[in-house]
């Protein structure tokens, strides 16, 4: 069925949300694929984006861990992270389809950032919804978007973080869709935004084919909404002596905490248009969601994601607040790679699980973003630990 993973996905939306999601669909299927849009976009990624990213080799964590770690080096992309990937391509589609306005929601503020970035190069007016609580903590994200022409809107209901910036996006799309565009930030949403933006992210994964000698043992990636993760694991599905590996965010880690791992610990349900695997009470109530990472803080995943879960073809495992932290502080002090929180989860798990790979083993990491953004949350954590480090010995 058109829209459809299995049976995750569609297009569950407001009927006056029907005609712009259509167009969205029809300027994928007609637009894209041309050779000038294909050119134009592929300029766009090379010369303002710094495609291709590079594979880092990591000596000291390889001889640590007895298996050969690269990193996909998303994060050495203007504007910081793998965003601008999906960003470039929704705007220039946008453009050509004679609209000019670009929307956005974003939870850590790399998708706000490198949707300013795709609107200010292509002429577009940009405006962002963040969570006000994401807001805070990624104060410096805001501050790049506004110097980067946006207006940002910090949206102060539910739990003011992504999904709520979701639900004030679609809402404001429904009465600004002749005008406007909804870049869609994640492979998530209603049909067709989690195909579109796997077909951008897809460069990820057919970067690291034709970069590495040969086909990689294991590629792992971390997985919110999970837009990184699709773009890296599409290209691969197929090559079935590859193990993939996405890791979500299981918050503190403690039994009862909050967490962000709709897969390993969801139901199925409907939320922001599509049917997946979602953080929910047994009357259908969307839970809170937590992530020391923003951008993980989501109470659902792509449908994408929960097919390849239910067929077996993807592994989904989970890595918490300390452990995230801890992989941060290790890579950095061992290869002088300052990685994203987000991103910091898929190299817990590798961490944490270095019998799960044979000796020699070839495991791709995908950074899909840099640390700078998270500094704030860094220091805070540094803070608390030593506080109670000094209460402990106090007592």
């Amino acid at each position: 069925m058109k829209g459809y993973f299995g049976e995750f996905g569609g297009a569950f939306v407001p009927e006056l949300l029907v005609p712009p999601l259509q167009e969205v669909e029809k300027a994928m299927n007609d637009i894209l694929p041309t050779r000038q849009f294909q050119d134009e976009l592929a300029d766009l990624l090379n010369t303002f984006a710094g495609r291709p990213t590079p594979v880092t080799f990591c000596p000291t964590l390889s001889r640590e861990l007895g298996s050969n770690l690269w990193l996909k080096r998303e994060d050495l992309l203007h504007t910081g992270a793998h965003k601008i990937n999906n960003t470039l391509g929704q705007a220039l589609l946008a453009k050509k389809m004679g609209k000019t306005r670009l929307i956005a929601e974003t939870g850590a503020g790399q998708h706000g950032v490198a949707t300013a970035a795709a609107a200010a190069r292509l002429g577009l007016e940009c405006v962002i919804y963040m969570g006000a609580n994401d807001v805070e903590r990624q104060a410096p994200n805001v501050q790049r978007m506004r110097l980067l022409g946006a207006t940002v809107h910090p949206v102060p209901t539910g739990t003011a973080t992504l999904k709520d910036a979701i639900n004030e996006t679609l809402r404001e799309w429904l009465s600004s869709q002749q005008t406007t565009h909804y870049c869609f930030g994640t492979a998530a949403g209603p049909h067709p935004f989690p195909t579109l933006v796997r077909i951008f992210q897809s460069v990820i994964g057919a970067e690291i084919k034709q970069q590495l000698k040969k086909l990689p043992d294991a590629i792992v990636a971390c997985v919110g909404g999970g837009s990184n993760a699709i773009g890296m694991f599409h290209p691969f599905l197929e090559d079935k002596d590859v193990r993939i590996i996405g890791v979500e965010a299981a918050g503190t880690g403690k039994p009862g905490c909050y967490h962000s791992a709709a897969i390993n610990l969801g139901t199925p349900g409907v939320l922001h248009g599509s049917r997946s695997l979602l953080l929910q009470t047994e009357d259908g109530q969307i839970l809170p969601s937590h992530s020391i990472s923003a951008g993980l803080d989501y109470p659902a995943v792509g449908p994408e994601h929960a097919f390849l879960a239910r067929t077996g073809r993807v592994e989904y495992h989970m890595a918490n607040d300390a452990q995230a932290l801890a992989a941060f502080h290790k890579l950095c002090a061992t290869e002088g790679i300052l990685p994203a929180l987000e991103s910091s989860h898929a190299l817990a798990w590798v961490l944490e699980n270095r019998d799960a790979f044979s000796p020699g083993a070839t495991v791709v990491v995908n950074l899909s973003g840099r640390g700078d953004k998270d500094m704030d949350i860094i220091n805070a954590a540094i803070a608390a630990s030593n506080k109670m480090e000094s209460e402990n010995a106090q007592a």
